[in-house]
């Protein structure tokens, strides 16, 4: 067995930065604002989930679904529909909020099957003019037998 030790010193410093990373930005004794907020007509479909929160300056949307209009459905035509009606779902929420396309720092993909994943992404690409962060990941299903739900997160003034 190989044993590895650690400087006692080493390893409280680490752990001091750790902690200090993890603490909420210094705010001058005021706490930020957080904003539940929803699409109109969005209420009234019961969804466990605010459409967005908004903190400071920054918007994290819900997951999306490209869902039909009106419908908790994914639209038909495979992942390269579903993941254009998403973006497009996106797009119209984040101007509703404040923010736009450009202004998408990260996405979360979940996939239902990662095989579809450069499908997805032949899609995807054309919704950014400057791509933003992102994570792409697997998933053993999603909500309304969706292929593809994408989730961001973005600046506002």
């Amino acid at each position: 067995m190989i044993r590895h030790s650690v400087a006692p010193g080493i390893l409280v410093a680490a752990l001091v930065l750790l902690g200090n990373a993890c603490q909420p930005p210094a705010t001058g004794g005021d706490t930020l604002e957080v904003q539940h907020l929803q699409m109109p007509g969005k209420e009234r479909l019961g969804l466990p989930f605010s459409t967005a929160v908004r903190v400071d300056n920054m918007l994290y949307l819900s997951g999306v679904i490209g869902t039909e209009p009106g419908a908790l459905r994914p639209v038909a035509g495979g992942i390269q529909a579903e993941t254009r009606r998403a973006l497009e779902i996106i797009e119209e929420r984040l101007m509703a909020f404040g923010s736009s396309m450009d202004r998408v720092v990260k996405c979360t993909v979940f996939l239902a099957d990662i095989d579809e994943w450069p499908a997805m992404n032949e899609v995807y690409v054309t919704f950014f003019d400057t791509l933003p962060a992102r994570s792409a990941l697997g998933t053993s299903g999603l909500a309304i037998g969706a292929r593809v739900e994408i989730e961001c997160i973005a600046t506002v003034d």
